[in-house]
């Protein structure tokens, strides 16, 4: 059984502690929130666990195994290093650093010390992005060639974080997991329409190899809540709507097919294909809960997270092209080539 500390008890803070007091291998012990009024609630509802103002109690705490952060993302690299060098394991909310050289820090650390270091990208633990990466990876859709993403709502607007830093963190975490292949380049432009605040609109666009091309749309100011994304690919395409309460995924049998004209070499003749659609059956199991159960096999086990510090440090940098993109109105940034850690699925 792994003992889990929580640090923050704030929006995703007590989904943290439901899902580790429930799982069948982790339970929480101790929560730390520097607010008396939000340690009460975890006092009415958990009277079994302990809990502090001082984040230096939980991590000296030695019945805590492993530290769950869920703080702003200004305070993951101070909270999580301190942790990792309380020999506790750690697992940060996303997005894990507000740098990449901070992201290294972490893993390096956890690694010199043989601890688990996971970020929770908590989508890539939902059925429905789970089987995408197997439709994917089955090679059924032939080659990809387009990721097209929108998630925008009214509100919630962050103080510390841009638009692209909440929100598109989220798809960049999915791109990253689906399709195995790292941007080679990052364009972004974004507007702010709150004097001092951060960008609250943003588009964002990563260019592959092999004429695969992902577009992401973020926006705190729609009149709607859409969370939708379209993946296209040589033989099959994809559409996941998380807002659908069921068939969340559906894959349509159509495309292109593309051949030589008979009058010459060098006319090409484009075919439209259509074929049907099916909703493929995907397992429903709160994401929180699948993730907070790896985590603890990890821990038990020895092994890799799906999603470790290093798919951390990529989601990170292209957050930071991005970033600096949107400064320049939208200039192309190149990504260096990065090895992929290969995690079992």
């Amino acid at each position: 059984m792994i003992r889990v500390g929580v640090v923050g008890y704030g929006y995703w803070g007590p989904n943290l502690v439901r899902n580790f007091s429930e799982a069948p291998n982790t339970t929480v012990t101790a929560v730390s929130d520097m607010r008396a009024d939000r340690l009460a609630m975890v006092e009415r509802r958990y009277p079994g666990i302990r809990t502090t103002t001082r984040v230096e109690e939980l991590l000296a705490n030695p019945a805590v195994d492993a530290v769950a952060i869920a703080t702003p993302v200004s305070t993951h690299f101070d909270l999580g290093m301190q942790a990792l060098r309380a020999g506790k394991h750690v697992l940060l909310e996303k997005p894990m650093t507000t740098t990449s050289a901070e992201s290294l820090a972490l893993i390096e650390e956890a690694e010199r010390r043989n601890l688990v270091l996971m970020v929770d990208h908590t989508f890539v633990y939902t059925g429905a992005v789970r089987k995408i990466r197997d439709l994917l990876a089955s090679g059924r859709l032939g080659d990809p060639y387009y990721y097209d993403s929108a998630r925008v709502n009214l509100g919630l607007f962050q103080h510390d974080v841009d638009v692209i830093w909440d929100l598109a963190v989220h798809d960049l975490s999915i791109m990253d997991y689906v399709l195995n292949a790292h941007p080679s380049a990052i364009t972004a432009t974004g507007m702010s329409h709150v004097a001092g605040k951060p960008e609250n609109i943003a588009y964002l666009t990563a260019f592959f190899e092999n004429n695969l091309i992902a577009h992401i749309n973020v926006n705190w100011l729609s009149p709607v809540k859409v969370r939708r994304t379209l993946i296209g690919g040589s033989k099959q395409m994809i559409v996941y709507d998380d807002m659908e309460p069921s068939e969340k995924v559906k894959v349509y049998d159509k495309g292109i097919t593309i051949s030589n004209g008979p009058e010459s070499v060098y006319r090409m003749l484009i075919g439209y294909r259509t074929g049907d659609m099916y909703a493929p059956q995907l397992d429903m199991s709160e994401a929180l809960r699948v993730e907070a159960q790896h985590f603890a096999e990890c821990i038990e086990l020895g092994g890799q997270p799906l999603t470790d510090g290093y798919a951390g440090l990529r989601v990170v940098r292209m957050l930071e092209a991005a970033t600096q993109s949107m400064k320049k109105q939208g200039a192309l940034i190149e990504l260096a080539g990065e090895k992929r850690r290969v995690c079992a699925a």
